[in-house]
Parts: C-alpha cells; sequence; structure tokens
C-alpha cells in the first residue's frame, strides 16, 4: 500500500513537471519572456545568458543596447505612439483641470458644464482641448496599430506586446465613450442608450455586461456617477499598468521593429 502511495507521487510529480516544461516551451511564454531570461524555457547559468540579463534589464539600461537606424526615423513611426502618449497625459491634466469644476450629480452635472463654457476663466479652451484630445487620442492609437500591422510588428517575438497594443485601442475607447456621458445633456443621454442596447445584442455576456454598465435597464444619475468613476479612476489606472507594460515590452524587444 505505501509503494503504491510512493508511485502515485511519483507520477503526480512527473505529470505536473511535463506540464511544467510544456508551458515554458509554449509560445505564449516565449512571447513574455524573452532570450537570455532566467524563466524561460533552456536557460543555462553562463557569462552569456548573465550578460543577457544584465543589458536586457530596464532598470540598468533604459535605452536599448543598440537602436536600429529606422528606428529613429520620423517617417518611418511617424511618431504616432508618442503622439498617443502626449495626448494621454494632455488628457489627464485638463480632465484634473475640469474635475475641479464638475460634480456627478443629476441636476448640477449640467448646469456645472454650462457654467465651464460661461463663468470659469479658460473653462470653455479647457474642455475643448478635452473633448478634441479625446477624439486624436483614439485616432492616433487607431492609426498605429493600423502602421505597426502593416509593418509586421505583430509578427514573433512581439506578439505579446501586439495583444497588449489591442487592448489598449479597447481601454482608449471605452475611455472616450465613458466620458461622453459625462455633459449629460439630451445627446449624451441618447447616445449612451443607442451605445448601449447595441452591445446587449453581443453574444453569451452581451445583457450582462450592458446591464452592469448602466446599472439597469436604463440609465440614471446612478449611472452618471459610474461612469464618472469608470472615466476618471478605474479606466485610467489600468491604461497606466497597461501602457507601462508596453513601454516595458518595447524596450525588452530592442526597441521599434525593423520593416518587412
Amino acid at each position: 500500500m505505501a509503494n503504491g502511495n510512493g508511485e502515485g507521487k511519483v507520477g503526480l510529480k512527473e505529470r505536473l513537471g511535463q506540464f511544467g516544461e510544456n508551458i515554458r516551451s509554449s509560445q505564449v511564454w516565449s512571447s513574455i519572456f524573452r532570450p537570455g531570461s532566467p524563466l524561460r524555457a533552456g536557460y543555462s547559468d553562463s557569462p552569456r545568458n548573465r550578460s543577457y540579463v544584465i543589458m536586457n534589464n530596464v532598470l540598468y539600461h533604459l535605452h536599448p543596447v543598440k537602436v536600429k537606424r529606422h528606428g529613429v526615423r520620423l517617417s518611418y513611426t511617424l511618431c504616432l505612439g508618442g503622439l498617443s502618449f502626449f495626448l494621454f497625459i494632455l488628457l489627464t491634466i485638463t480632465g484634473i483641470f475640469l474635475m475641479f469644476y464638475y460634480r456627478p450629480t443629476s441636476p448640477a452635472a449640467f448646469q456645472d458644464i454650462q457654467a465651464l463654457s460661461t463663468d470659469v476663466a479658460f473653462g470653455q479652451l479647457v474642455r475643448n482641448m478635452h473633448r478634441w484630445g479625446a477624439h486624436l487620442m483614439v485616432l492616433t492609437v487607431f492609426l498605429h496599430m493600423a502602421r505597426v500591422f502593416y509593418h509586421g510588428a505583430y509578427k514573433p517575438p512581439r506578439e505579446f506586446n501586439w495583444v497588449v497594443g489591442i487592448i489598449l485601442l479597447l481601454l482608449t475607447l471605452l475611455l472616450s465613450f465613458t466620458g461622453y456621458l459625462l455633459p449629460w445633456d439630451q445627446l449624451a443621454v441618447w447616445a449612451v442608450t443607442v451605445g448601449t442596447n447595441m452591445g446587449a445584442y453581443a453574444p453569451i455576456f452581451g445583457d450582462q455586461v450592458s446591464f452592469a454598465l448602466i446599472g439597469g435597464v436604463q440609465i440614471t444619475p446612478d449611472t452618471l456617477l459610474r461612469w464618472y468613476v469608470l472615466h476618471v479612476l478605474f479606466l485610467p489606472f489600468v491604461i497606466v499598468v497597461f501602457m507601462a507594460v508596453h513601454f516595458w515590452r518595447v524596450r525588452k524587444d530592442g526597441g521599434i521593429s525593423g520593416p518587412l
């Protein structure tokens, strides 16, 4: 009986070891952990691999050891990623300014938007900068993704960063959509109503996601507060986290990818 339990434990340990080895040998694992990483399959403690670890460490070397010539040409990247990041910073600054003069309640939200346009110094200017900056950020992120796709930068070993970029594109669209309701006028309410009703027809989880977003079956003042929290706290925090991962992966992958 004891021998049977011992053999069972050994067999389980071997299966778990084989399962872990299959994970480390998979394409997903290889796309996340670059060559020279101790977590990569087949890593050996050698002077060459130790130098890889040091040179690929972002804390030790903020910039890559070498930069390809095309990576510094404006005509190749069009600086679309940098423009997207700059617009995000601009939206953060203007958004903080607007938060000082906005209350996410049903009677006060629309009045505060009107006061921003008429009573607050530079209020109309900052609000327009915020609105047009949001439109431009959606455009630049989309063009950035298109540039990456047509240059083939989604291929190995950059497929992990491509997935991160897709998530950032979806988060950018969601961030813009949640901000659309905050003026609390007829255009905002009916635009969000149409959008959430369209989303409810998505398969499997469409109804549940729509119900969770608006907090019921129709838009209410509670929906305004919910979308305000999503717009100014939750979504920006998630975007910052994924941006950090995105920049880190660009650095780990050796900078801007080369042309086809």
